[in-house]
């Protein structure tokens, strides 16, 4: 515990202000000068008084918070390190892989920031993935390499104990490290929301373990990363035009690209998302006879297949297999099949020889769908079709861009929000939150009825000189 007994007291400061007066209590312990403001000389008083108090009784006083070792909760006696590790494993059993990784991710630069001092020794990048992948890993904890174990003993030696969370200026400097990159730019606002989630996770489980008193992070305390918007971007929607150009160079691919035409399909027809669209069986394929190719099919989404590496999940596969987002473990949804996806499908399950049992999407072995090679397909058929321009542009820079092209889609043909929230495994608000910027299918009758109503007559001819 980093404590002290060389305590000196100052004469508490007056601030005469325009609109109001501050007393500021100042005390030094080993030459830092600490300082804590009220805004009414009895309560300054009263402070100093404990301060004075606990000095003349023999307390030490931590380097950390600045205040007598009374004065704070069992953090003192804890190290953040070792309570991050505890936190992590006592979600492992509970929570799936992807959220495992993403705990690992958050807690890693918060780690970082509260080390008494910065290693010199080793480089940062490899005390960041010492921690990501096998500190917050608790599956593959006990397996770090000799090298990575000498990075973890040094982190564990020099962190600070969760005393640190109870000084303000302390939990200003660690969030603004958690919200920023080893470049010094800023992480994305996604990624920032989402660490301020998950610590106050870790904060609650330290309440409810008598760890601290109360939750450093009150409401509206955060990183400074800018504001999300879940609006979809209008500029990465693709018109049908550009979507058939990039599905027909990828179908013309000559290693694996009609297995990899089948899935952009899928998702440029159906609207799943990539982990449900590599999870369909050919059994929840329901397409009509082969006289019929002109009418619609529906498919049934019931598991979804996220890749999240198989450090993660409890396998050791790179997918974990989950139910559908939102909803219940045995939920599913239906969605419908168009008769263009109906041919393309007949053709795909027939040319790969595929029953049901079998996964309709798969590898050039048989195996999964890699998203790397999804991703990689995927890029090369925008840098093949597109314009330089566009190919910089967010013009379906991501493999989620067929969804949300879908969703709009149906959305400006007049499907219902109502059913198209129910085929996209939505609610209707997160729907129209997303895609309000995007429905733009009425637009033409709209402006004619703004014309009518509000167009002015010509001065010219309105016989007012």
């Amino acid at each position: 515990m980093d404590t002290t007994y060389d305590v000196k007291f100052w004469k508490t400061s007056v601030y005469l202000g325009k609109t109001k007066t501050t007393y500021t209590v100042r005390w030094e312990l080993e030459g830092k000068e600490w300082r804590k403001p009220f805004a009414k000389a009895a309560l300054a008083e009263s402070f100093r008084s404990g301060l004075v108090s606990a000095a003349s009784k023999g307390e030490a006083f931590s380097l950390t918070t600045g205040l007598p070792v009374s004065y704070q909760s069992r953090a003192a006696s804890v190290k953040w390190y070792d309570f991050a590790i505890q936190f992590v494993d006592q979600l492992w059993e509970r929570t799936s892989a992807n959220n495992r990784k993403n705990v690992a991710k958050a807690l890693t630069p918060v780690t970082i920031a509260l080390l008494r001092s910065q290693p010199t020794a080793f480089h940062g990048v490899d005390v960041r993935r010492a921690l990501r992948e096998y500190a917050f890993n608790t599956k593959r904890r006990d397996q770090a390499p000799p090298e990575i174990a000498v990075i973890l003993r040094w982190v564990q030696r020099n962190s600070l104990d969760l005393a640190a969370w109870e000084d303000e200026g302390t939990v200003d400097t660690v969030l603004r490290a958690a919200g920023t990159k080893l470049d010094g730019t800023p992480v994305a606002a996604s990624s920032a929301l989402r660490t301020k989630r998950i610590l106050n996770v870790l904060f609650e489980y330290a309440i409810k373990k008598k760890v601290l008193k109360t939750n450093p992070l009150p409401k509206g305390r955060g990183t400074t990363s800018a504001r999300t918007s879940s609006a979809v971007d209008k500029r990465a929607l693709l018109n049908r035009e550009q979507a058939a150009a990039l599905l027909a160079w990828v179908y013309a691919r000559p290693r694996g690209g009609r297995r990899l035409h089948a899935f952009f399909a899928t998702m440029y027809y159906t609207g799943a998302r990539p982990e449900e669209t590599v999870a369909i069986d050919v059994g929840d394929v329901h397409l009509p006879g082969p006289d019929a190719e002109d009418q619609w099919g529906e498919l049934l989404l019931h598991t979804a297949r996220p890749e999240v590496g198989g450090q993660w999940t409890d396998t050791g596969e790179l997918r974990e297999e989950r139910g559908l987002k939102g909803r219940a473990r045995e939920d599913m949804r239906t969605v419908p099949c168009q008769p263009a996806l109906t041919r393309i499908l007949r053709a795909h399950i027939e040319e790969e020889g595929l029953k049901p049992g079998d996964r309709l999407l798969q590898g050039e072995k048989g195996g999964e769908l890699a998203a790397s090679v999804i991703r990689r397909a995927w890029r090369r058929a925008r840098k093949e079709v597109l314009t330089p321009h566009q190919f910089d542009s967010p013009l379906g820079r991501r493999v989620y861009d067929l969804r949300d092209t879908a969703l709009t889609n149906w959305l400006n043909a007049g499907v219902p929000a109502a059913t198209v929230a129910e085929w996209a495994g939505n609610s209707v608000p997160v729907l129209l939150a997303t895609y309000a910027r995007c429905i733009d299918g009425q637009l033409d009758d709209l402006k004619q009825r703004i014309e009518q109503a509000g167009e002015l007559g010509d001065p010219a001819s309105s016989g007012i000189v």
